[in-house]
């Protein structure tokens, strides 16, 4: 049986895309603003920095199917990794969260460690190369122990 409905994807992908800046993902968050059944998200390698974050953790809160994130290698720093913490514990779904390499430090390992613990689904988790010492490491085990699907943690690269 045909239909006029246009079909929909539930996976985007933009790896290294040279134009996926600041602004960029301003524009990007707009359009993502109407995927609710965005699945898989793909951003990794691009320069969305802290505030590329910020719009882009307002769409995030509203995709609720979302179950893969992949943002390693944007310049997040810890006031970026702030914003979309904020948000990631309302993504139920969230299965496999890819941050490696965002300068996040301490504080964003803080502030990530008091909301991923609400992500029940979650199984990979990528936090390599950034910057994260042992205090805020040992928050984050502590949060992670609620994380029952919890199968791949990578924190190499980090002063544990």
């Amino acid at each position: 049986m045909a239909t006029d409905a246009p079909e929909v994807s539930s996976s985007a992908h933009a790896r290294r895309c040279p134009i996926l800046t600041l602004q960029g993902a301003g524009m990007l968050a707009i359009g993502l603003g109407e995927c609710k059944a965005l699945a898989h998200l793909d951003l990794s390698g691009n320069e969305i920095g802290a505030e590329g974050a910020e719009w882009l953790a307002e769409v995030l809160a509203e995709c609720k199917a979302l179950a893969h994130l992949n943002l390693r290698w944007n310049w997040l720093a810890v006031k970026g990794t702030e914003r979309l913490s904020g948000v990631l514990g309302g993504c139920k779904a969230l299965a496999h969260l890819d941050l490696g390499s965002n300068s996040i430090g301490a504080d964003g390992a803080g502030r990530l460690a008091a909301e991923i613990g609400e992500c029940k689904a979650l199984a990979h988790l990528d936090l390599s190369d950034n910057d994260i010492v042992s205090k805020e490491a040992g928050h984050l085990a502590q949060t992670l122990r609620g994380c029952e699907a919890l199968a791949h943690l990578d924190l190499s690269g980090n002063r544990i």
